[in-house]
């Protein structure tokens, strides 16, 4: 059961916080990656109301389902680009702050496949996620699942 309405509760926050993921969405980043990195950070923080709603976003928008659910076990495939990888890898490590600091190796990886501007995006994004997660979390956002969707293999 949901505990609070934060949107209720504290709506100036609130609307803040919705201007940051409107911003996060007009990045550069493309938004076929920009749904797999909500949803994996979403899995990282056991954000089961994210993990819903960005799943079936991702197949609206013409995802396949099969990579989505492999994207927890993302480095066991060759599903995924080095790009893809690349934004996997971050959004692991600027999710898990608390594991320690994010070594150069993995900031060089991510640079290359995000340079300049684009990882500064990149890395919003995730910020984003992260926020929205830590707020579904705590107050138990009534999950919501998509219309069922017959999809193709």
């Amino acid at each position: 059961m949901e505990r609070m309405k934060v949107e209720q509760a504290a709506p100036e926050v609130y609307k803040a916080l919705f201007a940051l993921e409107q911003a996060a969405q007009k990045t550069g980043i493309e938004p076929e990656l920009i749904h797999l990195v909500k949803l994996r950070a979403s899995q990282i923080n056991h954000c089961a109301f994210c993990m819903a709603m960005h799943t079936g976003e991702a197949i609206k928008d013409g995802e396949h389902s099969g990579r989505l659910a492999l994207l927890s076990g993302w480095r066991e495939t060759d599903l995924f680009t080095l790009r893809e990888q690349a934004a996997l890898a971050w959004t692991e490590a600027v999710t898990a702050l608390g594991t320690g600091h994010i070594d150069d190796t993995l900031y060089a990886d991510a640079a290359a496949q995000f340079p300049g501007r684009a990882l500064a995006d990149l890395t919003l994004v995730i910020i984003a996620i992260n926020a929205w997660n830590r707020v579904a979390v705590p107050f138990r956002k009534t999950v919501v699942l998509a219309p069922k969707m017959d999809v193709a293999a």
